[in-house]
């Protein structure tokens, strides 16, 4: 089994940056694809971003500008997810996301618990 732990969410004004960031252990799984997920209260959850295993990256038209998905260089199992200009709209939880591949397990998706962000002023 994998475990994602996020962080760095918390509370910033309107246009203030933040960085999440998401651990996924134990680190010899395969990571295909790492992705952040986010829901705003009474909304259902969305894409934002997503990062292959080889650094390929995607984000979402709302977001598009101002966020950016990364990892750092030559480490699989962690991702970071930069947000600027946030705006109120922004606001929620933050859940990272991985498709994870090992021989026994075969390839199986795996949620974390998610990170609050709250934008106001």
């Amino acid at each position: 089994q994998v475990q994602l732990v996020e962080s760095g969410g918390g509370l910033v004004q309107p246009g203030g940056s933040l960085t999440l960031t998401c651990t996924a252990e134990p680190s010899y799984f395969t990571f295909h694809t790492m992705s952040w997920y986010r829901q705003a209260p009474g909304k259902e959850r969305e894409l934002v971003a997503t990062i292959t295993r080889r650094g390929d990256t995607t984000i979402e038209d709302s977001v598009k500008g101002r966020f950016s998905i990364s990892k750092p260089y030559n480490v699989e199992n962690k991702m970071f997810l930069q947000m600027t200009n946030l705006k109120p709209e922004d606001a929620g939880v933050y859940f990272c996301h991985t498709s994870a591949y090992t021989t026994w397990l075969g390839t199986r998706q795996y949620w974390g618990q998610g990170t609050q962000v709250t934008v106001s002023s």
